[in-house]
């Protein structure tokens, strides 16, 4: 895994199919046994409910966190260049086209920042996003060269300090049983702000000057050419971090959300809620109910433990869009293991409603250090000492649904009889269908899935991940198969 230009995914088999896998020894192959197609005489392991389609999907992300800039910019700018094209241009890698971003600091920042620290500055006389213009602007600039129609949406970590009760970044000081301890935020044990209350001062006066601190953040980025389309209040709205957070409850967000709607929607811009990090969907529910601020959430995200609560609220709510805000980070090893676990997922969100499926870092050093002190996993790592560039297993685990998958397209359903499960299919706007699906078995394993009227057979390597293209002249919708 050293390759910094991985293998185009264009190329395509005598009979339209493309078909490419990726196992531990070898990141992205196509497989030597051919895919083969033929009328469905027999009965398939896996029919595609081509008959029944769920959501659509609006596309695939990662965040633009400044850390991800410092490691990038280690290389030379033709190497940049490259990585960020194998990412985010249309038909070359990951092709990635709905990504988020931090409203000032996250945990991946250089450090603590808002865009507005002079305390009862509630005119927001001082407010600046000047402090984004060394690291996350020519980032997002970067990879628009690439994708100018680049959607992007953000979210904040915390608000301007002076906005909270504890007047600090942080709600929690660090454990002295962890390692993080070496990071000390600086924030005292007694001045802690635990799950479950509102960090922010629900004033009418705050509440009014943090919505407009949106505004003036979306008008920013707009001068510099950057639109945001939709924003969400407060990334894990439950967790008290070391990190720049801030607590909410549902009333407390429903206060704000008051505000932050017209704000919004003066400049176009959609707001849902999250992002959601606890298996509790009565949470959403209690501000989906609010009669004046629910009618206006156009979708949730949901992350971490979050995904528990998924299947309750696309249950209850159809219509509302899910988005998958933040993989889970991993441990800065990027192995073999993880990737596995993050096909996991991605079987699950698809599964349970998500149209958007949004990667974490997109790039950092080798080891993934925060500034607050724990390693994360990336799509590509940095070499700080050569200046070296590689993908990493989650790249191609990503690339294997987001190369493929056009924006537009339809998730299917899949029904078996034979346990023939660990697959996600989805049916593009252009006609074609993609199955990507895992072998967990430490030998080859047969494939045989009933796409329309015919059968698609073919082989996965022991211990890995597929995806083959079924071009659309081979695709035609069937009646649906015996319940």
């Amino acid at each position: 895994m050293t390759d910094t230009s991985p293998a185009s995914p264009l190329a395509v088999g005598a009979d339209g199919f493309q078909f490419y896998a990726t196992t531990e020894a070898d990141p992205w192959f196509t497989p030597e046994t051919p895919v083969t197609i033929e009328p469905m005489q027999t009965f398939p392991g896996t029919f595609l409910r081509l008959d029944a389609p769920a959501q659509e999907i609006d596309g695939f992300g990662v965040c633009f966190n400044e850390l991800g800039w410092v490691a990038l910019s280690r290389l030379s700018e033709a190497e940049r260049n490259e990585v960020l094209r194998q990412v985010f241009a249309p038909g070359v890698g990951t092709d990635l086209t709905v990504c988020r971003m931090p409203v000032g600091a996250n945990d991946f920042a250089t450090d603590w920042y808002s865009y507005d620290e002079v305390d009862g500055d509630f005119a927001l006389e001082h407010f600046s996003v000047e402090h984004d213009d060394a690291t996350l602007v020519p980032y997002i600039q970067a990879a628009k060269a690439h994708r100018p129609d680049l959607t992007l949406w953000a979210s904040p970590w915390g608000p301007p300090s002076w906005f909270k009760r504890n007047k600090h970044y942080a709600c929690a000081a660090p454990n002295p049983m962890s390692e993080q301890t070496a990071f000390d935020n600086g924030l005292p044990p007694d001045n802690q702000i635990e799950e479950g209350t509102d960090g922010l001062i629900l004033t009418e006066e705050v509440l009014d000057a943090y919505a407009r601190y949106f505004g003036k953040f979306i008008d920013a980025y707009a001068e510099r050419g950057i639109d945001i389309s939709m924003v969400m209040p407060q990334n894990e709205f439950n967790s008290a971090q070391i990190y720049p957070a801030c607590t909410w409850t549902p009333e407390g967000l429903i206060a704000f959300l008051k505000h932050l709607v017209p704000e919004m929607e003066r400049r176009g811009v959609k707001v849902f809620f999250g992002t959601m990090e606890r298996p509790d969907d009565t949470m959403v529910e209690k501000v989906l109910a609010d009669p004046e601020v629910g009618p206006h959430i156009a979708g949730a995200g949901f992350q971490w433990d979050g995904k528990r609560a998924v299947p309750f609220v696309h249950h209850n709510h159809p219509e509302l869009k899910i988005y998958q805000s933040e993989q889970e980070c991993g441990d800065g090893r990027n192995d073999w293991r993880y990737a596995r676990y993050a096909w996991t997922m991605m079987r699950h969100y698809f599964n349970n409603g998500a149209c958007v499926y949004d990667y974490w870092n997109l790039a950092l050093d080798e080891g993934g250090v925060s500034r607050w002190g724990w390693s994360q996993n990336s799509l590509v790592t940095v070499d700080p000492e050569t200046g070296k560039s590689r993908f990493t297993y989650e790249y191609y685990v990503l690339r294997h649904l987001s190369g493929f998958v056009q924006p537009g397209a339809r998730f299917v359903p899949t029904l078996s009889y034979t346990g023939y499960e660990n697959l996600l299919a989805f049916h593009n706007p252009d006609g074609s269908v993609v199955v990507a699906a895992q072998n967990d078995m430490t030998t080859p394993q047969d494939f045989v899935v009933g796409v329309g009227n015919k059968n698609v057979s073919f082989t996965a390597p022991a211990d890995s991940l597929v995806t083959v293209v079924v071009p659309a002249e081979h695709v035609e919708v069937a009646p649906k198969p015996l319940a």
